[in-house]
């Protein structure tokens, strides 16, 4: 009865921290590029925004869960 549960719990953790892997690799191209960029521009500063919003949101998540990012 509990196997199934964290079976399920194993699965969305793997796929959590998969996510937060994906989401940082993003934030860093981002700043990668504002940082080589000249000229500052809205969308690239909105971007930027949204994608630490979003990583320090699953992060919060991942903490909240107690999953160990290795």
């Amino acid at each position: 009865m509990f196997g199934k549960k964290q079976k399920l719990r194993k699965e969305y953790d793997a796929k959590l921290v998969e996510l937060i892997r994906s989401t940082k690799q993003d934030l860093d191209n981002i700043q990668h590029l504002e940082g080589i960029s000249d000229d500052f521009e809205l969308s690239t500063i909105a971007q930027k925004k949204i994608a630490e919003s979003q990583y320090f949101y699953l992060f919060k998540e991942a903490r909240i869960r107690k999953v160990l990012i290795k």
